[in-house]
């Protein structure tokens, strides 16, 4: 059972949502530009003013606290997309790679194998085989650690092994993507 200062906080708390709610909402929308994530962000600033309610209430301002919890939750989203753009941009290079006579069913069918892989196997593969990175820098651009990359890409390379039904699977991947091995990697 709750108390009367439960109670109270909550009727209060129930006000200051229901006054300040769409205000947070708009500033949310203004401040990421996507109306979508606006309402989000704004019940994630309200859920977290909840949690700290005996903090919130007593201090001089709680609305100013609250449009800069909006604030910096958007801040963060922003932050995120920019980091996550960089990521896809550094698997989609803008440069053009032409083979040669290439081989089109051997890339279709690494592409197939590619796809069915979950993001982060598919991240390190594509990153340490086609874009010939170490596994220091495919871990920096994944915000990763190097172990992971490790793990993911041996992980990975045995299912791409197992769905292309070769041991050579990396060659054929580096061929599909049009890349060259560098000296003294297969």
């Amino acid at each position: 059972m709750g108390t009367a200062v439960d109670d109270d906080a909550s009727v209060e708390f129930h006000d200051f949502f229901e006054r300040h709610y769409a205000e947070l909402s708009r500033l949310a929308r203004l401040l990421t530009g996507e109306p979508d994530i606006a309402d989000d962000l704004a019940a994630d600033a309200l859920l977290a003013l909840w949690h700290r309610w005996d903090r919130v209430r007593a201090a001089d301002r709680p609305v100013a606290y609250a449009r800069g919890v909006v604030a910096n939750l958007a801040r963060t989203r922003a932050r995120s997309a920019v980091r996550e753009r960089r990521r896809v941009a550094l698997f989609w290079s803008q440069r053009e790679e032409r083979a040669e006579n290439p081989d089109v069913a051997g890339v279709v069918d690494v592409q197939e194998a590619l796809r069915a892989l979950p993001f982060r196997k598919r991240a390190c593969v594509v990153l340490r085989h086609a874009f010939d990175l170490s596994e220091k820098d495919t871990a920096l651009a994944l915000g990763v650690s190097v172990g992971t990359v490790k793990s993911q890409t041996s992980k990975a390379m045995a299912e791409l092994q197992r769905t292309l039904g070769t041991e050579r699977a990396a060659p054929r991947m580096r061929a599909a993507a049009g890349a060259t091995p560098r000296p003294g990697r297969v």
